[in-house]
């Protein structure tokens, strides 16, 4: 054999070796209470909606869908989950099938009869995505990465009485039957409103979350505004809040001018226990994607949900 033939094969062999390491590090797949309703299990009902009168983010328009559980009837106020990024989750063939794990836990008695919310972020203009899709959202980064209580204000005074109007619901107003979830953005969006209202919400679910620097503005070299990469040094300043969260995040998250998100994740995981929060970090391989959370979503909504503790 040439060195030249042998070069050649050690460097295919080099090539595929990487790119097996790199699929196996993200290699995370749904299980069966993600990918089928177990027998006997009846199948909640989701419908869609739009949403374009906002006052907190004037000039936005944005879709969204309400999941039901079949169990609701009415006759006593449900749980409450909100899920930005909501075309993600929301279909029962897609990335997350957020409605048939619901109706797996539901049916168990694992998660109490909740109805998810599921909402994209706002639009400015006529030319917006459709609602499936990661389209690009004008309004996105303005809502999810800046701190401060005007996305909790949009929810709370806004979207949420807008859907318990239009589909005729009864939603509980006790904060420890109100989650809120996203991934990225959305995971930091999720964090921020609990934070900013813990007396409305109380459970945080985040992938992958965008504790970094994003919303951070300087001018002049000086700071002019914070972005999330404050909240570790927040947690450990601030009187302890009345929030359970469940983060996850991996070694192969991004790491760009706005922070590293492993090591972002890793602090607000380490200031969380500082101050004896509630909390669980399940920290994987996984790159800047939804794989590793899809994966563990039916376990992360029991330990979220969980009584008695």
């Amino acid at each position: 054999m040439t060195p030249q033939r042998l070069f050649l094969i050690l460097l295919i062999a080099s090539i595929l070796s990487s790119i097996l390491a790199v699929r196996a590090a993200d290699d995370y797949v749904l299980g069966p209470e993600s990918t089928e309703r177990a027998s006997g299990v009846p199948a909640g009902r989701v419908e869609q909606f739009e949403f374009n009168e906002s006052k907190v983010f004037p000039g936005t328009r944005r879709h969204g869908w309400v999941y039901v559980p079949a169990q609701y009837d009415g006759s006593k106020p449900a749980a409450l989950m909100v899920f930005q990024d909501g075309h993600a989750y929301v279909s029962t063939n897609g990335q997350m099938r957020v409605p048939i794990v619901y109706d797996n836990l539901i049916a168990k008695g694992e998660m109490p009869v909740t109805v998810g919310v599921f909402v994209n972020p706002g639009h400015s203009g006529t030319n917006g995505p459709p609602a499936e899709g990661w389209g690009n959202r004008s309004n996105r980064s303005f809502e999810y990465d800046s701190l401060g209580g005007a996305y909790a204000r949009f929810l709370i005074e806004e979207l949420i009485p807008f859907v318990q109007e239009r589909f005729k619901l009864s939603l509980s107003n006790d904060p420890n039957l109100r989650a809120i979830c996203g991934m990225s953005s959305g995971g930091i969006c999720a964090w921020t409103v609990a934070w900013e209202r813990p007396n409305e919400f109380s459970k945080v679910l985040s992938w992958v979350g965008s504790f970094t620097g994003i919303a951070a503005r300087l001018k002049d070299g000086k700071l002019t505004q914070y972005g999330g990469d404050t909240y570790p040094v927040l947690i450990r300043k601030t009187e302890k809040k009345p929030i359970r969260a469940f983060l996850q995040d991996g070694a192969n998250d991004l790491d760009n001018n706005h922070g590293n998100w492993p090591l972002a994740n890793q602090q607000m995981a380490k200031s969380l226990a500082f101050m004896g929060y509630d909390f669980k970090f399940v920290y994987g391989n996984g790159f800047h994607s939804d794989r590793h959370g899809r994966a563990i979503l039916p376990n992360s909504l029991r330990w979220l949900w969980r009584k008695g503790e």
